[in-house]
């Protein structure tokens, strides 16, 4: 499939339904302004910030209990403050348009059958554990933590949460105790919620020794909440402050909720973004950016409908996990599911889909490809017809993922490919319903996001690969991170590159017609199923293994558009790379970072090329095993040992054979 193939184009009546038209028609009804594509529609949104952004305030009816002042302080990042003065509420939200009866969430696991909640039991059980979180003394601004898969009980405590104006973070249950302690530990949480194991592939995985190691480790917790998952009765008695969910909530009486009013930029959950040195970044986002932005993402650029079943594979690790929470907003059914997509093969999703009737199927480009690999043909096997959309992230998708699809599940159906960021918690490129679909390619920059390629001078430039850089401020942008006081690190993290300006750490192409290809990451963090992790995590439970004096860990795409993470080590004298060897080095990544983390393969090497001021040459090392000469990849007159390099260069020609 040659790249850039056209391969679908929205027929006239899907354009006219679809919620982007509705959209501009209610901009040329309401503020006089007509757009005709939407690459106009996108220019307008980034040359005239706070007039968009105030449309959608009025499009999507925001509710706030006091007005703001302006929409806009300043277009200066990282000083931007938006909608200073308003008082709102995430959950209110949620709630604002529900249709009791109606079926809010479908969800089904490996421990569990297909369930359906209403909107009213969605609303009442979000109800009682508000009650129970005011019972147990948590207020705004206080956190609260959650080690749980994705199943409703985590949407239900999460609304809960916010309903109180109290400040939420989730780990997946397959993180290990040390990623998931320096994660929480740094937020001081007063409540951890948390299962007592899980099952992935058909195999348990026992996690009260871990709650046990996480509760200990976080000593501003008062209470820990825990959810019998893989056992009908977990054991409390090694957990110091340990309550059943049940017996938690049956202690407080329930009652309406009450959604405390509180400002724009007030904390509404924590995330995480691993950077290459310290503790992951623990990024905070506020209420009001989050509503506006998951309102313009799920509606605007995804196309839901209250009629839409929305689904998206994830774990509460990943960010996506929040997106496919904010798709509530759109007053549409959301689906859960826990446990691996590939069992017990890897049609599983896809009988999930017809299941559930699906119109919204959200995954990953490395499942898309292993379906392509596999020889699934899908349209053959299960009954698909309410399938509207098909979109996939976490990685870059090939020409031939987005072939197999047209082939292979329907030639008539929306693949919107896109990119964005824990960071923002959204895409930066994405989808358009408006918009046709060329293979390998992303369709559009999202509306409101000021997205260009920078080339090494700093400017902006167009069919070449450049560094993904965001020129005006996005209401979803970090608040700031948790105890970074002075701001440094968030500076660090995306403006020291060009001052003002937001560097993501992307590498991106934009093509004239404002459609985009992303090619990985221009930093060392490591990127496995959306879930980032800095590879300083990595090293540490590497280099904790005896025999492995240094390590280097990269992660690229092969030629088949496939994510492939080598690990390089050093051994000492006498130490063998044997089986062994390699699969003590897997099992202490599992347990210490996560289970996507663990690398393809592991390879011997002398020595890890450093500079001279002894830094790891991840970034280098990765643009080499890209196909980048030499000579535009390393400054050999910056590294303390070049001769290291003559591994990695006959490395990176064989590089395309794995």
């Amino acid at each position: 499939m040659k790249e850039g193939t056209l391969l679908w184009e929205p027929s006239n009546e899907f354009q006219e339904q679809s919620n982007m038209k509705r959209y501009m028609n209610w901009l040329k009804d309401n503020k006089q302004l007509t757009f005709e594509t939407y690459e106009s529609l996108w220019e307008w949104s980034v040359t005239e910030v706070e007039q968009f952004w105030e449309s959608l305030w009025e499009f999507f009816e925001i509710k706030s209990s006091a007005p703001y002042k302006h929409v806009l302080s300043t277009h200066k990042m990282p000083a931007a403050k938006w909608f200073e003065g308003a008082k709102l509420n995430y959950t209110e939200h949620i709630f604002q348009k529900m249709r009791p009866e109606e079926i809010a969430i479908i969800s089904k696991s490996e421990l569990r059958e297909i369930e359906q909640m209403t909107w009213q039991q969605l609303y009442d059980q979000v109800a009682a554990f508000q009650a129970s979180l005011r019972g147990a003394g948590i207020k705004s601004g206080d956190r609260v933590v959650a080690y749980i898969p994705n199943i409703t009980e985590a949407i239900v405590a999460f609304l809960a949460c916010a309903s109180i104006g109290a400040t939420w973070s989730s780990c997946s249950p397959d993180f290990g105790s040390p990623t998931v302690i320096d994660r929480f530990k740094q937020i001081e949480p007063k409540i951890l919620i948390a299962v007592d194991g899980y099952r992935y592939g058909g195999r348990d995985f026992d996690r009260m020794q871990t709650v046990k190691q996480i509760e200990a480790a976080i000593p501003s917790l008062e209470k820990t909440i825990v959810l019998p998952y893989l056992n009908e009765k977990p054991d409390l008695s090694k957990i110091k402050k340990g309550e059943y969910w049940s017996d938690f909530v049956r202690s407080a009486q329930s009652s309406d909720l009450i959604y405390e009013q509180v400002p724009f930029d007030h904390p509404l959950w924590v995330l995480y973004s691993s950077g290459t040195t310290g503790l992951p970044k623990a990024i905070v986002q506020g209420h009001g950016g989050i509503i506006l932005e998951h309102l313009k993402k799920s509606v605007l650029q995804t196309d839901l409908k209250e009629e839409d079943r929305f689904f998206w594979f994830t774990t509460t690790g990943w960010m996506m996990w929040n997106v496919v929470v904010g798709s509530l907003l759109a007053g549409s059914t959301i689906i859960l599911y826990d446990g691996n997509p590939g069992h017990p093969n890897l049609e599983a999703m896809w009988e999930f889909a017809e299941e559930t009737e699906m119109t919204v199927f959200g995954t990953s480009a490395s499942y898309l490809l292993s379906c392509m690999n596999e020889g699934l043909q899908p349209k053959d096997t299960y009954q698909l017809s309410k399938l509207k959309s098909i979109m996939a992230t976490g990685s870059p998708l090939p020409p031939e993922g987005f072939k197999w699809v047209y082939d292979n599940v329907n030639s008539d159906i929306w693949l919107a490919s896109a990119s964005g960021g824990t960071d923002l918690c959204t895409a930066f490129v994405t989808g358009s319903p408006t918009l046709p679909v060329y293979a390998g390619f992303i369709q559009a920059r999202a509306l409101g996001a000021d997205v260009h390629a920078f080339n090494e001078e700093g400017h902006a430039v167009l069919n070449e690969v450049g560094e993904l850089v965001v020129t005006e401020p996005m209401p979803s942008m970090p608040l700031y991170f948790w105890n970074d006081h002075d701001g440094q690190r968030y500076y660090e993290s995306y403006f020291d590159m060009y001052p003002g300006l937001w560097r993501h750490g992307d590498w991106i192409k934009i093509r004239t017609d404002g459609s985009c290809q992303i090619y990985g990451r221009s930093d060392s963090t490591i990127n496995r199923g959306g879930i980032r992790m800095g590879t300083s995590e990595i090293y540490s439970a590497v280099e904790s293994v005896e025999g492995i004096i240094d390590s280097l860990v990269v992660d690229v795409n092969n030629e088949k558009g496939e994510a492939f993470m080598p690990l390089f080590v050093v051994l000492a004298e006498g130490v063998s790379l044997t089986p062994e060897l390699k699969k003590e080095l897997a099992k202490q990544i599992r347990e210490n970072c996560s289970p996507r983390h663990v690398p393809n393969e592991v390879y011997e090497i002398k020595e890890v090329p450093r500079t001279l001021n002894g830094k790891k040459l991840e970034v280098p090392i990765k643009k080499l095993l890209m196909g980048i000469p030499l000579e535009r990849a390393v400054n050999k007159g910056s590294m303390v040992n070049p001769e290291s390099l003559h591994f990695f260069i006959e490395f990176a020609e064989n590089f395309s054979m794995e």
